[in-house]
């Protein structure tokens, strides 16, 4: 594997469609467990007994079962801790836009960030939670539209 100074760690080799497709199933399996569950947790085991089990919550096979969601579809995932700082660049990027326009955002206190020196830095938490209200306003604009055409009976 190689690595990067911008990701700091290793490049994972492209997921193949065989592992997607393992991916695929192990999802649904830990849905189905947890739909079918109301326990407050889960005990993983392995089938000889020779590992020791372990005890996770409901809500953390959630989080796992996403991210096989993802890697099913061949999406490339990375964890960021909530408190970890992004450069505008990094964020620009996870928000798939522009530079500038996040700077604007940011100057327009639209998103939170503080200064390093003369360097915006903005915690991945803060830009998920602008991420989920700009994709809210999206969704509302577009609800909007479809009922502005429907009451002018426009078809599309």
């Amino acid at each position: 594997m190689a690595t990067t100074e911008r990701t700091r760690g290793p490049i994972p080799a492209p997921i193949t469609e065989n592992e997607q497709e393992m991916a695929r199933v192990a999802q649904r399996c830990i849905m189905e467990s947890l739909d079918r569950s109301k326990a407050a947790e889960i005990v993983l085991t392995s089938e000889d007994g020779e590992l020791p089990a372990v005890s996770l919550p409901p809500n953390s096979l959630r989080l796992i079962a996403q991210l096989l969601g993802a890697l099913s579809e061949g999406k490339t995932v990375t964890v960021v801790p909530a408190e970890r700082e992004l450069s505008t660049l990094e964020a620009a990027h996870m928000l798939n836009v522009s530079r500038p326009f996040l700077i604007k955002q940011m100057e327009a206190k639209l998103l939170p960030y503080r200064l390093v020196g003369s360097h915006r830095r903005v915690t991945a938490e803060a830009l998920m939670a602008y991420r989920l209200k700009m994709q809210a306003g999206q969704a509302d604009a577009l609800s909007r539209l479809a009922d502005d055409a429907a009451e002018l009976g426009l078809d599309y």
